[in-house]
């Protein structure tokens, strides 16, 4: 059945399983991140986002990102970053840099103690996503998870 919307262009009709799909999504993000970081903060004392942040600091070539496409990338709030890095730095794993291009910009630095320390938790970190997650697909079931959801995963603005 289609309806149509207020401008006239048809609509579909949502189908009864969806509201049920998108809850359980969001469970299953939910629950991972929070078996994840306890597992990382119980082996490592590091939290799931800055081992997020770590990660994609590490996969730069300079080790190295502004801060506004760091947050971007984290999925975290300008403030929210802030305050992340404001512990990394505390804890001697990123530093700040002064973007010589525009002043008022900074990059976020992983250091050689914020590599080892993502060293140490990144076998942690997999062998908990595959026990709890990932390990549960087969090959075909891994690889059409990742095909559903490049699907639904929007293009970058």
């Amino acid at each position: 059945m289609t309806l149509t919307s207020e401008g006239g262009s048809p609509r579909r009709t949502p189908r009864s399983e969806e509201p049920a799909v998108w809850r359980m999504l969001q469970r299953v993000q939910v629950r991972a991140a929070r078996l994840l970081e306890a597992d990382l903060l119980t082996a490592h004392d590091l939290a799931l986002a800055s081992y997020d942040v770590l990660t994609r600091l590490a996969e730069t070539p300079d080790g190295r990102l502004r801060m506004n496409d760091l947050a971007d990338q984290a999925l975290l709030s300008r403030s929210g970053l802030t305050r992340l890095i404001d512990r990394l730095q505390r804890d001697g794993l990123v530093e700040r840099e002064a973007c010589t291009s525009d002043a008022r910009g900074l990059y976020a630095v992983l250091t050689a103690a914020g590599r080892t320390r993502l060293a140490e938790a990144t076998p942690t970190y997999l062998r908990s996503l595959r026990a709890r997650f990932l390990g549960v697909l087969d090959d075909d079931e891994l690889r059409q998870c990742a095909t559903t959801l490049t699907k639904l995963l929007p293009p970058p603005p």
